[in-house]
């Protein structure tokens, strides 16, 4: 792969529909809140929905992140190169910020 050239995979269409449907439900619960604050729903009821939305979003998270750990990170070990322990390691100090 070039330097340039942007990072991709090939997902199995059980984990695209999987990843997909995830992100559909949470899009779903997303424009519920704001019909939610189109009706002036009372705020603890809309931060209930928003929390449920972050816990979402965190499932979400943690399904493509063990998928990468069971396929890219393990495929790069198996050759002997750990640049994607270390990839890896950046990213998750962004996500756990």
């Amino acid at each position: 792969m070039c330097d340039d050239c942007p990072k991709t995979r090939e997902r199995s269409q059980e984990e695209y529909k999987r990843l997909i449907n995830r992100l559909s439900r949470i899009e779903g619960q997303v424009r519920g809140i704001r019909g939610m604050l189109e009706k002036d729903a009372y705020c603890i009821d809309v931060l209930s929905q928003a929390a449920a939305v972050g816990a979402a979003l965190n499932a979400f998270s943690r399904e493509l992140l063990s998928q990468h750990l069971r396929t890219c990170v393990a495929d790069d070990l198996r050759r002997g190169d750990d640049s994607k322990v270390d990839e890896l390691t950046a990213a998750l100090q962004k996500l756990l910020r």
